[in-house]
């Protein structure tokens, strides 16, 4: 049951109309993650401010989305996993990979599997990724402090996915060839 409104610009808190309106702008369309955020200029601009930071940082879009897809898996919200496991395909990870991900499973990659792993230990052990996690990580070529941007990462997409489970947020149209049937 959708528990907030999905807002537009007109309808949207004065605080969050300027922020829509540039994400409406710069992504073509506003997601129903977004427009329900809006309902909280508070959570809406820190998760723009978070968003930037982390898609400024050193991942590149591929990782970016492997550790985005984990997460969404990670904490079971199937609008984070829809819509991740679709821009994961559209930045070009394989869907083989992607459907790794959304199995539970690890990317065939050793780096993304490095990422992937990490990404899922800091969510289960609640921030104590053990040390054969971390160690994977570096192994894999991360540099240590990239350690730091995987929490960015998990901070970004936790906000969109714990908006969109608590608020039962429906899943855009354009998203819904990657619904995720173990979210159902």
């Amino acid at each position: 049951m959708q528990k907030f409104p999905l807002m537009t610009i007109a309808a949207a808190p004065e605080k969050t109309k300027q922020t829509l309106q540039m994400l409406e702008q710069k992504l073509g369309f506003l997601p129903n993650a977004i427009a329900t955020m809006a309902n909280s200029p508070v959570l809406l601009n820190a998760f723009v401010g978070t968003f930037g930071s982390f898609h400024g940082g050193s991942f590149n879009p591929i990782e970016r989305q492997v550790l985005l897809l984990t997460n969404a898996v990670t904490i079971r919200c199937s609008w984070t996993v829809a819509a991740h496991s679709t821009f994961a395909i559209e930045e070009g990870l394989a869907e083989s990979e992607v459907n790794a991900i959304r199995r539970g499973a690890l990317p065939a990659d050793p780096k993304y599997a490095a990422l992937s792993a990490l990404t899922r230990a800091l969510i289960e052990q609640r921030g104590h990724a053990g040390a054969a996690e971390i160690e994977h990580f570096t192994t894999a070529g991360y540099a240590q402090t990239l350690l730091l941007e995987v929490i960015a990462g998990i901070a970004v997409s936790t906000m969109a996915a714990t908006t969109t489970n608590l608020a039962g947020t429906p899943i855009d149209d354009h998203l819904k060839a990657r619904i995720w049937a173990a979210a159902a």
